[in-house]
């Protein structure tokens, strides 16, 4: 993709600058192309005009991806807000915010900072009609986030296995549902699997109807008995069956997925 402007100035050199000052960039990152020679006026009085010259520059992925995110930062008010890029060896891009008004950008749950870097791979991936990976952080948030996910997903998946019932999380992203689905594959007699479609979807954990029957006692080591209404197995398998989309959910994308799907 190719940015351009055009400078107007009294010599080629100041309306070079002007190009470049619009681009946001300085003369030695662009190249010129001269549309019109500057000429003085005669006498001082007639005739004369400014010179303009088109600037222009190869914008790469990672660029632009860098320009929205800023413009978008400045859109809202954001102009405080550090940004950190960096290159990938795999040919991505990752983008990290430092400031103090970096909650705004992160929003509830991180559904802002989602949003915004979905965004931002559609504009990068315009560039070369390829797939680029973009991903923009905040400190370490991701992180944290995933960490909140896999403990979320081990502990209702040992609920589950000790309760017998299931539990439907809120809706996710797939990078998000994948998450989950990881942590639960981990705890032995539970499953999961995702209901839903588009911004509804989200993950269901339960027990797994082929793993062995737990016995239930009470606290004084009795035998006791669970006072629940029972299911059939045939019940339970069916169910989970019909229901479950395949466990690996969105494994190896990013976040989103290709967005050329």
């Amino acid at each position: 993709m190719v940015r351009e402007a055009i400078g107007v100035g009294e010599t080629e050199v100041l309306a070079q600058e002007d190009a470049c000052r619009q681009l946001g960039v300085e003369t030695y990152e662009a190249e010129f192309e001269i549309i019109q020679r500057a000429e003085k006026k005669i006498l001082g009085l007639f005739g004369g005009c400014p010179a303009k010259v088109r600037a222009f520059i190869k914008a790469t992925p990672a660029q632009a991806a860098e320009d929205f995110v800023k413009n978008v930062l400045k859109a809202m008010g954001l102009e405080n807000i550090a940004i950190e890029v960096k290159e990938k060896e795999d040919g991505g891009v990752e983008i990290n915010l430092e400031g103090e008004e970096v909650g705004s950008v992160i929003g509830r749950r991180g559904e802002t900072l989602d949003a915004l870097q979905y965004l931002t791979s559609l504009v990068a991936n315009h560039v070369d009609n390829a797939y680029f990976k973009v991903t923009i952080n905040t400190g370490d948030y991701r992180e944290k986030r995933e960490k909140t996910l896999e403990i979320l997903g081990r502990k209702l998946a040992f609920k589950a296995v000790k309760t017998g019932y299931k539990t439907s999380l809120e809706p996710m992203n797939p990078y998000e549902r994948r998450i989950i689905h990881t942590a639960v594959q981990k705890v032995n007699g539970a499953i999961s699997w995702s209901e839903g479609e588009n911004l509804n979807r989200h993950v269901v954990i339960g027990p797994d109807p082929k793993a062995p029957r737990r016995n239930n006692r009470n606290q004084r080591g009795g035998r006791g008995y669970d006072r629940r209404p029972r299911r059939t197995y045939d019940e339970v398998a069916t169910e989970a069956t019909a229901q479950r989309a395949p466990i690996n959910e969105g494994e190896g994308a990013a976040l989103y997925g290709r967005i050329d799907k």
